[in-house]
């Protein structure tokens, strides 16, 4: 798995470090277990996925991540993005899930797994969790049709957040927003990528 990722790019130690430390097969149902370090996503129940390792470590990289940055997670799901940031030294770790059974069951094996100082809510995501904001970085683990303005306002001034924007059932576009002094936000396409649509709360 890791030489898959660095032969597709992916250079920084501490992300590298963080895929090689964290146990991927604990993040997938049993029957998947044997392909969990395969180059793909795997379901992990109620219609979500656990995003292909390459994804995963190019989204880490691409926040730029260092000591002392507050991050934020859109979708937990089984909860490997989470581990994988939590492994990133001096990073703490917000994510919230609307799938209460994923919610609950990520929050437990982060426990378990020795991770039980990342930050863990059920709720809807869209909404981003002002109580704790701003964020040096944001991450969305599933696709929305735009850039929820809660989460741009929640990101602060020097802030990256990726996140893949796109119709349903589609290819969406991977963008990396960087906030400027101004408070304006400037947008990098990082390329295709395939998300399962963000989950949202009946309004």
């Amino acid at each position: 798995m890791i030489q898959t990722i660095k032969r597709r790019g992916i250079t920084n130690e501490e992300v590298l470090n963080a895929m090689r430390a964290v146990p991927r097969h604990l993040f997938v149902p049993q029957e998947e277990r044997e392909h969990a370090y395969g180059d793909f996503p795997l379901p992990i129940g109620c219609g979500q996925t656990i995003s292909q390792p390459y994804i995963v470590a190019l989204m880490t990289e691409l926040l730029e991540l260092k000591e002392e940055d507050k991050v934020l997670e859109v979708g937990t799901g089984s909860g490997y993005q989470s581990a994988i940031l939590a492994e990133i030294p001096g990073v703490e770790v917000y994510t919230i899930e609307i799938i209460p059974e994923l919610a609950e069951s990520a929050r437990e094996r982060l426990r378990n797994l020795g991770y039980a100082d990342t930050h863990c809510k059920q709720g809807d995501g869209y909404y981003g969790w002002p109580e704790y904001a701003p964020f040096d970085s944001i991450i969305v683990t599933a696709a929305p049709d735009h850039a929820p303005q809660s989460l741009k306002l929640q990101l602060a001034k020097g802030g990256r957040m990726v996140i893949p924007v796109g119709p349903q059932g589609r290819y969406q576009t991977l963008w990396k927003f960087v906030k400027q002094p101004d408070g304006e936000l400037r947008a990098f396409d990082m390329g295709g990528v395939a998300f399962v649509p963000l989950t949202r709360e009946d309004h």
